[in-house]
């Protein structure tokens, strides 16, 4: 009986190790573009509107004027972040470059965060409560309009 107890671990610790099983207690982590960091942890708690987007994404080429217009309005009563889908940061930041965007850039290098908490067009406008999303849609013309309706 004990010997079939080690079977059972040893092949529960080969399937993590090996990624066939996921480890759910392992928490994402994103790294800022500035040099901070990202944990899901850090969204406990409160409420967070995520940008999610790319630079090679046609709707995406005015993401730092609509995200600034999220932010002037909304930092006051949520977190204001964006997430870039799978870019390297020196195209991030050559993308940004003199643009004058007010929040955190996170780089989803893996895209676990966006597959996680997106959706799959970009870019892509999410409120998380907590952890909890309260809202997933596609970057609305007038994101401050479907802020408010959720938000209030």
């Amino acid at each position: 009986m004990s010997r079939n107890i080690v079977r059972v671990g040893i092949l529960l610790i080969l399937a993590l190790a090996v990624g066939v099983l996921p480890l759910s207690a392992q928490e994402l982590r994103l790294e800022g573009l500035g040099g901070e960091a990202l944990r899901e942890a850090d969204l406990d708690g409160k409420r967070t509107i995520i940008v999610f987007w790319a630079s090679w994404s046609p709707r995406g080429r005015d993401v730092v004027d609509r995200v600034n217009g999220i932010a002037d309005q909304w930092a006051g009563k949520a977190r204001v972040i964006t997430v870039n889908f799978q870019e390297d940061p020196a195209t991030v930041r050559q993308f940004l470059a003199g643009k004058g965007l007010k929040v955190p850039v996170f780089l989803d290098a893996d895209a676990s965060f966006s597959k996680k908490y997106s959706r799959p067009d970009l870019p892509a406008l999410v409120v998380l409560d907590g952890r909890k999303p309260l809202l997933k849609v596609r970057m609305p013309a007038d994101p401050n309009a479907e802020l408010s309706r959720v938000l209030g």
